[in-house]
Parts: C-alpha cells; sequence; structure tokens
C-alpha cells in the first residue's frame, strides 16, 4: 500500500518560519562572538556568571522555541528533548567558535556552557508544547 502522505515542499508560512530561526540564530551566534557585547553585559560583581547563564538560557529558550515552531509549521513537530539536543548542538557550535576566536573557558565551563544550550532548549519547546494545549481547551 502507497503513503498517501504528501511530499510537497514547505509552504510560505514554514518557511517564515525556518528564516526567522535562522536568522535569530545567526544573531546570537555573532552576539556570543562579540567582545563588546559581552563587556556592555558583564558587569563586575558576585553575580555576572549567575546573570551571563541567564542570558543564554533565555536566548537558547527563544531558539528552542523558533526551531520547534518552525518545525511544527512544517508538519514534522519534534519532541522537546530532540529540540534540546539541537539546540544544545548548537551551543556546541558556538563554544568551538569562542574558542577559535577567543579565550579558552576550560571544559568545565564549555560543558556548562552546552548545558545552558540544552536547557533553554527545552523550555522554549516545553513553552510551545503548554501554549498549543492551553489554546486546544474548550
Amino acid at each position: 500500500m502507497k503513503s498517501t502522505k504528501s511530499t510537497s515542499p514547505p509552504n510560505s508560512y514554514a518557511t517564515a518560519w525556518w528564516l526567522a530561526t535562522l536568522v535569530v540564530a545567526a544573531a546570537l551566534y555573532y552576539v556570543a562572538l562579540s567582545d563588546t557585547v559581552y563587556n556592555v553585559t558583564s558587569p563586575p560583581g558576585p553575580f555576572q556568571i549567575l546573570l551571563r547563564k541567564s542570558y543564554s538560557i533565555a536566548a537558547f529558550a527563544l531558539v528552542g522555541w523558533l526551531f520547534a515552531r518552525a518545525s511544527s509549521a512544517s508538519g514534522r513537530p519534534r519532541s522537546a528533548l530532540f529540540v534540546a539536543f539541537s539546540v544544545a548542538a548548537y551551543s556546541a557550535l558556538i563554544e568551538l567558535g569562542q574558542a577559535i576566536g577567543q579565550t579558552h573557558e576550560g571544559l568545565l565551563w564549555n560543558l556548562i556552557d552546552v548545558a545552558c544550550g540544552f536547557l533553554g532548549g527545552l523550555l522554549g519547546a516545553l513553552v510551545l508544547r503548554l501554549r498549543k494545549i492551553a489554546a486546544a481547551r474548550p
């Protein structure tokens, strides 16, 4: 029996979501490698690390939400774990870019940053899922 699934290209709605995901991810990659942005967003003090990790989780949540939204709009929704691991891989690429062009933080901090990517991606995907559940309620 042949599959009745359509293999037509994604609609313009899905394409717009993928484009938004790509643009935001590229912009955040640039920001992550910018010394100027780092200096502006890193006020000295006891909460500097907590503040920076909070920024990164929020940024990764945005990328995760956009990725999950684009996948859903394409008719191929992904699990929250798939989105989280995908955003963690993106975070690892940022760490690689930082290691090549900037100071070396050390493996432990690299792993913490990738974990922030995972957590942010998971949060973004879960927010989208919760909004869909809430919207489906009568």
